[in-house]
């Protein structure tokens, strides 16, 4: 099993897509072994988006992440990393494949409405940096496992 960090950004929870968008991963079989609601502050924003420093975007990725509530989560599965990538898709939602979070949620590049870790190394960092250990709930069973026998 591996693990990866996603968040909803501010607007996709602005307009009502939580639901949705969670229901992706889930449908795909994905575990949300942990998830909070919380405003972010700039000092989170400026750890997150560290590697964006010193290029054109980065005050606009900060101003953006606080400008509104943000559901960020760990989600476990078998390649989770890709395959949460890959439900995502591509950041330019104009080039995000049809049926991708990001083809049929986002307007413009510079206001996606999801964020997933591209790698090992960023999930790892990620996920250190946003919940704390004793805030990962990884001691449950889906219903689907309990069916199975897992």
């Amino acid at each position: 099993m591996e693990r990866t960090f996603a968040a909803l950004k501010p607007d996709a929870i602005k307009r009502g897509l939580m639901g949705k968008i969670l229901s992706r991963f889930e449908d795909k079989g994905y575990k949300i072994i942990a998830m909070k609601l919380i405003n972010v502050s700039k000092d989170l924003a400026s750890k997150h988006y560290a590697e964006h420093v010193g290029k054109p975007f980065y005050d606009s990725l900060i101003e953006y992440i606080t400008s509104g509530p943000v559901l960020a989560m760990i989600l476990e599965g078998e390649n989770a990393i890709l395959g949460v990538r890959h439900i995502v898709g591509k950041t330019n939602p104009d080039d995000a494949d049809v049926g991708s979070i990001r083809a049929d949620f986002c307007t413009v590049k510079e206001y996606n409405a999801v964020h997933a870790s591209d790698c090992i190394e960023s999930a790892k960092r990620e996920m250190e940096l946003w919940f704390s250990p004793d805030e990962i709930c990884d001691n449950y069973k889906t219903m689907s496992e309990i069916v199975m026998g897992v």
